[in-house]
């Protein structure tokens, strides 16, 4: 047995995220092995691979290196891979596309397949332009379709249903050619927040689309299922109803379907109409690929530059701090370890597991990289880090790419290498991604993928409502060592969207750290660009623009994002959401000065009390009326005096002042309604409740129905009797708009990076 194994050494944060996600647990969800026993566990399964083959490597030499190249934070694999190696499931794989063919038993093989998956720990990509669109025949029935848009609902609720190895909740891409005749409706698809909610949605864009484009042209739909011209649409209309939406909240994203294709290095295997929910693995129908992320922050000799020259680096300066040597190992080693996942890996299905084995794709990416420029002394913002960018990928491909050559020589090349670009000797039909690294980066206590610094430091709610200031290491240590640190300026920092402004930071340093809201979108566009010119597949990146910008400016990022040569891009406009949660504080709105004096309560009122099961034991929800309507809700949940009654007891005590002061119990169905926790519990009755407050709503809606309740005319102080109509459940559940800025697991606040929402404070991601 090795001796010399490194020592792993976690911030707080690292750990409880470890914890609450990656350790294994016992059947009663007590955590039963350590941070180290969890990378022994990985390394352990994917060094054994290696007593499969004569390759020449030992698989205990091979442990050690993987555990340590782990526990040193050098490279994390993707968090399936951490999650499942070596437990019953043995899933290894973040990414899977599955394909949706034009039949009602072909739909619902695929979603029983998604939810499979899902299941496991992988986000599923589909193309639903196969599906004939709305309004066309079927045949078998003598009835109309319903059209891509009314299946991608049934996924969407099916992946709702499903928790992730109880761990997360599944994620999707959803994609339609820009060329089918739904379009339209597609594009509109998310226009509401909270529709699709488990879904990405992107529209495939052909060349001859902004070929059309660009002329000012129609150009033509085409019938799926009989394969002829449907009709014709104007270029403009559709990309400008595109760019609108992406302006409105993000979505949909784009992918340049034609270039895809055309730089698959596979093109023999089929042909690729889908990504994954991120939108940076392309891959062919049935395939799924394993990723990992190399930590470029460990990759610079000695301090941080500004330490000791207080100034902006120049570029050769910067690249001679980088450690080529250290990476061109980490990089070989980590393609090895990629490799070894496709055979440690347990397939889903049959399909899946013959397509993977077959192309033995892999996508080594980076996390980061914004830490490494911090440390190089090179502004984000800058021309020298678009060159600092290209010369690392371009360095990681090429010794990737020598690695991959090496394992086909001792190994085997991949099956089907004669359908691709490639030479024998080649281990691998692609190999590196740039994909979201949310938690992992967490982990390995470094910034995300390629992307800038969302903030420089940011607020924490604690226990007992104390709040601490994150902020980023190599600022920290600044502040200390350069004598700027204060309580009072940290305070600033963690609210401040930048810090250019702020004079009591020397300039050098506000010089260095960029946040994403100092970079200008086509400086965004440049560097994904930058990148995706040495990656294999795609790279996953947003382009954040101020809440300022213009349906104009989405559409000159579009444009430009075509013609760099990107795959695909995500644009989201900072605050676009109804629900905003890290907006300033406003004024006071006018409608807030009209508050009512709560009504007293009588001394005898009316009532029904409903019991309900949760995730967090029996709810009761006891519910009383006076002679004018509603009047309280008492929530009784466990033993009294616990925190979790506390919580029960203050919703209670809160929606009863609410009902006394006049507001409509419909209002607070609607706030509550659709809450969800980890773990959905079914009713003796048959309905699902998702949550205390979705009990607490459930109850509410129940006792209404059917009934009357008296309420406060709009602009009257006089009571009048009006009946209360409860909107369609279907309305109800759209209602809940602040769904992607508020972590579902603990409250805190989501930021929208890499195509992904992720939470600072767990490590909750929706797509990573």
């Amino acid at each position: 047995m090795t001796k010399n194994l490194k020592k792993l050494n976690l911030s707080k944060n690292s750990l409880l995220i470890l914890e609450k996600r990656y350790l294994k647990k016992n059947e009663n969800g007590e955590v039963v092995e350590t941070p180290e026993e969890m990378y022994e566990r990985v390394a352990r399964v994917i060094s054994d691979v290696e007593k499969d083959y004569n390759s020449g490597y030992s698989s205990e030499e091979l442990f050690e290196k993987f555990y340590n190249m782990m526990v040193e934070f050098y490279f994390q694999p993707n968090s399936p891979t951490l999650m499942n190696a070596g437990t019953p499931l043995g899933q290894l794989s973040a990414c899977f596309v599955l394909p949706v063919e034009d039949s009602m038993d072909a739909i619902f093989e695929a979603i029983k397949r998604t939810a499979i998956i899902h299941k496991t720990g992988g986000g599923t990509g589909f193309s639903f332009s196969r599906l004939r669109p709305r309004n066309d025949i079927v045949k078998s029935t003598g009835g109309i379709a319903s059209g891509p848009v009314s299946f991608m609902k049934v996924f969407n609720e099916a992946t709702e249903a499903v928790k992730q190895g109880g761990r997360r909740r599944g994620a999707n891409m959803g994609i339609l050619r820009v060329d089918h005749p739904d379009i339209l409706e597609f594009i509109d698809a998310k226009k509401k927040e909270g529709e699709l909610s488990n879904f990405n949605i992107s529209v495939a864009i052909t060349d001859s689309f902004m070929d059309a484009l660009y002329k000012d042209e129609e150009y033509e739909l085409i019938n799926p299922r009989t394969k002829k011209v449907q009709g014709k649409l104007k270029a403009k209309e559709v990309f400008d109803k595109l760019v609108y939406g992406a302006w409105r909240n993000g979505e949909p994203g784009v992918i340049f379907i034609d270039r895809i294709n055309e730089k698959h290095p596979i093109k023999g295997a089929g042909e690729i109409e889908s990504t994954n929910p991120c939108g940076e693995q392309p891959l062919l129908p049935y395939e799924s690929c394993n990723l990992g992320s190399i930590n470029l922050a460990k990759f610079v000799k000695g301090k941080q530059y500004l330490l000791e020259h207080k100034q902006r680096a120049t570029l050769n300066e910067a690249l001679d701090k980088i450690d080529w040597d250290k990476l061109e190992e980490i990089t070989k080693l980590a393609i090895h370890f990629l490799d070894n996942v496709i055979d440690a890996n347990y397939f889903p299905f049959k399909e899946i597991a013959e397509m993977t084995r077959a192309n033995r794709k892999i996508g080594l990416g980076i996390m980061g990289f914004a830490d490494m420029l911090i440390q190089l002394g090179i502004p984000y913002r800058s021309k020298d880090a678009l060159v600092i960018a290209e010369k690392v990928m371009s360095f990681i491909q090429e010794k990737g790419l020598e690695k991959s050559r090496e394992l086909g020589e001792k190994k085997g090349n991949f099956p089907n290498i004669d359908l691709s670009v490639h030479k024998p000797p080649m281990r691998n039909g692609t190999i590196t991604t740039i994909a979201p690294t949310g938690t992992i980066s967490m982990i390995a206590d470094t910034s995300s993928g390629i992307e800038p610094l969302f903030t420089i430091a940011y607020k924490k709610n604690v226990l007992q409502g104390e709040s601490l200031v994150y902020a980023n290491k190599y600022f920290e240590e600044l502040s200390h060592e350069r004598g700027f640190y204060s309580k009072e300026l940290w305070e600033k920092v963690a609210v401040a969207k930048s810090i250019k402004d702020f004079k009591e930071i020397p300039e050098d340093v506000r010089d260095i750290f960029d946040t994403t809201f100092d970079i200008e979108p086509l400086h965004h566009v440049d560097m994904q660009a930058a990148f995706q010119k040495h990656v294999d597949n795609a790279v996953s990146k947003t382009i954040n623009m101020p809440n300022s910008a213009k349906v104009e400016d989405v559409e000159v990022v579009y444009k430009e994002a075509y013609k760099k040569g990107l795959k695909g891009i995500t644009v989201y406009r900072d605050g676009s959401r109804q629900v905003q949660v890290l907006e300033t504080a406003k004024k006071e709105d006018a409608s807030y000065k009209d508050i009512r004096n709560p009504r007293p309560r009588p001394q005898v009122v009316k009532g029904r009390t409903y019991r309900m099961q949760t995730e967090m034991g029996t709810l009761y929800i006891t519910i009383n009326e006076d002679d004018k309507g509603l009047l309280e809700v008492f929530v009784h949940l466990g033993k009294s005096g616990s925190s979790v009654m506390a919580f029960t007891e203050a919703i209670g005590r809160l929606i009863s002042l609410s009902l006394r002061s006049g507001v409509n119990p419909n209002e607070i169905v609607k706030q509550l309604k659709g809450i969800k926790s980890s773990t959905p519990i079914r009713q003796e009755d048959g309905n699902v409740v998702f949550s205390v407050p979705d009990a607490i709503a459930k109850s509410l809606e129940r006792y209404l129905q059917g009934g009357e309740q008296l309420e406060l005319l709009p602009g009257s102080s006089s009571l009048a009797k009006v009946p209360i109509v409860l909107g369609s459940a279907k309305e109800e559940k759209k209602a809940s708009s602040s769904e992607a800025d508020i972590c579902p697991e603990c409250g805190g606040v989501l930021i929208y990076q890499e195509g992904c929402y992720v939470c600072r404070d767990c490590g909750y991601s929706k797509c990573e």
